[in-house]
């Protein structure tokens, strides 16, 4: 399999391991039309591919992923009907995580933010560092968590815990987010990287049937709550993006303010 054709991905092989680093090339490996079409696509790639048995997820030393760019969010606003678009390929990376046989381990420094915390958390196992922020801000730009958080934060820290961080974008450092379970490690931030490339090289050289069938089997459970979910989800992201409240949210990020809502 040759990652080359990937506008926003590297790849490098440690011998069975897979290490994909996001590189967009956007301030924090913000999320662009790119990024977001690629995520759909490159989870099937690797669930084809023979010669790997576990995967690294990973960014640069700065960030994993920082949520979406805003000129490309601000596009959406500009021509909604584009929305249905990005609402597929948000489907289709989740669906496509969730169905990847092989283990997927991420390796998070800096902040995972947004889609970015999203495709994080769905990993099978996270290595965090002890700098890295993880946060779903949606609502700080008047939109709805529409493309994973609310699949998956409830999953892992609980309702009650997952509706204040979702429904109030409040970031959590990784200190507190291995404590209440929402990542599995913590590693000082030069060795993150190396500590989760060693986990899924266990991984790879384990029981490879049997580790894949067990993944499997415990995401029938997500992927069953991804069909009932994402559909609401998503459609309710549409229409936030269509309201007053997202145009003024967007607008005052960019000019480096603090929003003003309206209930719009």
């Amino acid at each position: 399999m040759d990652y080359g054709d990937y506008r926003s991905f590297t790849a490098e092989r440690r011998e069975s391991v897979l290490i994909l680093r996001i590189a967009t090339g956007t301030p924090l490996n913000a999320v662009d039309e790119s990024l977001h079409s690629e995520l759909g696509r490159i989870f099937v790639d690797v669930a084809d591919d023979e010669r790997t048995r576990a995967v690294v997820l990973t960014g640069s030393d700065r960030a994993f992923c920082a949520g979406g760019d805003m000129l490309w969010l601000q596009g959406y606003i500009d021509r909604p009907r584009d929305f249905d678009r990005m609402a597929r390929h948000g489907k289709r990376i989740i669906y496509t995580l969730l169905d990847c046989p092989k283990p997927i381990v991420s390796a998070i420094r800096g902040p995972a933010v947004g889609l970015g915390a999203s495709v994080a958390l769905l990993c099978d196992m996270i290595f965090a560092s002890e700098k890295a922020v993880i946060a779903d801000p949606h609502v700080k730009i008047g939109f709805v968590a529409g493309d994973g958080g609310a699949l998956i934060w409830p999953q892992l820290i609980g309702f009650a815990r997952a509706k204040h961080y979702l429904m109030t974008g409040d970031p959590i450092d990784a200190r507190e987010a291995e404590r209440i379970g929402l990542i599995n490690f913590v590693c000082p931030d030069e060795e993150v990287e190396e500590r989760a490339v060693a986990y899924a090289m266990r991984l790879a050289t384990g029981a490879r049937s049997a580790i894949e069938g067990t993944k499997m089997s415990i995401n029938v459970a997500l992927k069953q709550l991804a069909h009932s979910i994402m559909e609401t989800s998503l459609s309710l992201e549409a229409e936030s993006n269509r309201s007053a409240d997202h145009r003024e949210g967007v607008a005052a990020f960019r000019e480096k303010r603090r929003p003003v809502f309206t209930g719009d």
